[in-house]
């Protein structure tokens, strides 16, 4: 009995298996990450652990070296919620932990102080344990649920995943969203069981209090990107083709606006990120967003502006509208908007385009007829005339069986304001194929760039070489991508002499 029972014990081990292991740095502090598949679990084990750090040391840190950090800073509350401050808080903080763990730990080396400092500084000023996964880089998503559930995160390449983390009760969750909501000048309670704000590191909140989510308080945290998508970066992961995104770029080099459509987490702000990337660097950009998610080439000529809620009182909101009409007297070459929800800012957008004014969005939509049918329709409500300012449709898509993103069509837009798709994705080959022929693009670039059937197609060649150079070389990075593509503006054969040649790019800042 005793040996059947160790065999089974020895069996079921061999049946978890282990899928991944990586390490990171949180702030300084070392993090492991190890991910099992499990028998009988329907999705993978995500194990972070701190290595160095015991459990009794952890323990100590959170009940009584806490509570002297906290007495040793005198900080004013007004510095403690103020954003541009928060660098300089945290300085005082890792100072003064630095300090106690001296008394505490006279013998402890300067590495292992520096380590339990900054954990002690996590668990008092940040999301304690959650911040190792928010430093994660694969991860896209950390949500809590509820104090009777594990974490959860969304793994860039496993998915959603169960983590070994779990908060101690639904009034540590309620901490969590209260202090995020506090940062921000907002506040969530009773009376406003909602909140969606931001971190200081430009990660998106939501949060919701019991009994408006009935299981218990949960915190939905999506990451912002470190190390934004680029066009390469997307390529290289078959999320476009080359000739899909040359045609971009080209539509982009010709001041065509584009809308950019899909379903909820295709991909759409990522893939206008990389769009943006393809602005000629003489030219000045204006973005507005509901939060901060855009990051361009750190030397464009750009604007970044975010709306702002209503205070408690209800005051001081400014919405994606006023921004649309304020950036139009800013005297943008290009305009990027987030998101457009509603008829007023579709119709501004639109206007925008009729003046002259390029413009790049996105919109939820699953393909380029129901992009027309969402604009055109109520809420938005958008006359058929106007669509024709309109040059193109690109439509991201999320397989979510495959774990995959991928450009499902792109669409130029004929003078009557229909889609005739030019590329579409095809699931079974996992190739985009070509099912249309161009018309109206071809006339607008003719129009207005001069260029000829045989000249466009020759453009499109030099820019998928160029792009093709590009992702064999590695150059993923958006400045990277950025000085080449600044570079190409200035003189295309020095870029395309590279690309041909197969030459390292020289970068110079």
């Amino acid at each position: 009995m005793v040996i059947n029972m160790a065999k089974e014990q020895e069996e079921k081990k061999e049946r978890i298996s282990l899928i991944a292991a990586y390490g990171f740095n949180s702030e300084g502090l070392p993090v492991e990450v190890k991910i099992y598949r499990r028998p009988n679990d329907f999705v993978p084990a995500y194990e972070v652990t701190i290595p160095g750090i015991a459990e009794g040391t952890k323990l100590m840190l959170e009940t009584k070296l806490k509570g002297e950090l906290v007495t040793e800073v005198k900080l004013d509350i007004s510095e403690i919620l103020d954003p541009k401050k928060f660098e300089e808080v945290k300085a005082k903080f890792l100072a003064a932990a630095n300090r106690i763990l001296q008394r505490n730990f006279p013998s402890l080396t300067e590495d292992k102080k520096n380590v339990l400092a900054v954990y002690l500084l996590q668990k008092t000023l940040g999301l304690g344990e959650m911040e190792a996964l928010l430093a994660d880089e694969q991860l896209e998503e950390v949500v809590v649920n509820n104090a009777q559930e594990p974490v959860w995160i969304y793994h860039k390449k496993f998915g959603w995943c169960k983590t070994n983390l779990k908060l101690k009760n639904e009034s540590v969750v309620y901490d969590y969203a209260s202090m995020i909501a506090r940062k921000v000048g907002r506040q969530i309670n009773v009376l406003t069981p909602t909140l969606d704000a931001h971190l200081p590191s430009g990660d998106r909140v939501n949060a919701t209090l019991f009994p408006i989510s009935a299981f218990g308080n949960t915190i939905t945290i999506r990451k912002f990107s470190r190390n934004p998508w680029t066009m390469t970066s997307f390529i290289k992961s078959k999320t476009v083709s080359t000739d899909v995104a040359a045609l971009i770029w080209l539509c982009i080099q010709n001041e065509l606006s584009l809308l950019v459509t899909g379903g909820t987490g295709s991909g759409k702000t990522s893939f206008l990120n990389a769009m943006a990337g393809l602005v000629p660097a003489n030219q000045r950009i204006v973005s507005i967003e509901d939060t901060r998610e855009l990051t361009l080439p750190s030397f464009l000529h750009w604007v970044p502006t975010v709306v702002r809620e209503a205070n408690p009182e209800g005051k001081g909101e400014v919405t994606m509208l006023d921004l649309m009409v304020n950036a139009l007297r800013q005297r943008p070459d290009r305009i990027i908007v987030g998101e457009i929800r509603r008829q007023r800012e579709a119709e501004v957008m639109f206007e925008a385009m009729h003046t002259g004014h390029s413009v790049y969005a996105t919109l939820h939509a699953d393909n380029a007829e129901q992009t027309i049918s969402r604009l055109t329709n109520p809420p938005i409500n958008i006359p058929h005339e106007m669509l024709d300012a309109l040059a193109g449709i690109v439509v991201t898509f999320r397989h979510r069986r495959f774990n995959i993103r991928r450009v499902l069509e792109f669409a130029e837009m004929t003078k009557k304001g229909e889609p005739n798709v030019l590329y579409r994705w095809d699931v079974k080959s996992d190739k985009t194929k070509g099912v249309g022929k161009m018309s109206t693009l071809a006339d607008t670039l003719s129009l207005y760039a001069g260029m000829s059937p045989k000249e466009i197609d020759q453009d499109v060649s030099e820019k998928t070489e160029v792009l093709e150079w590009m992702v064999k070389k590695g150059y993923s990075e958006v400045d990277e991508v950025g000085r080449i593509v600044a570079h190409y503006y200035l003189n295309a054969e020095d870029v395309i002499d590279a690309a041909k040649k197969n030459k390292d790019w020289e970068f110079k800042v």
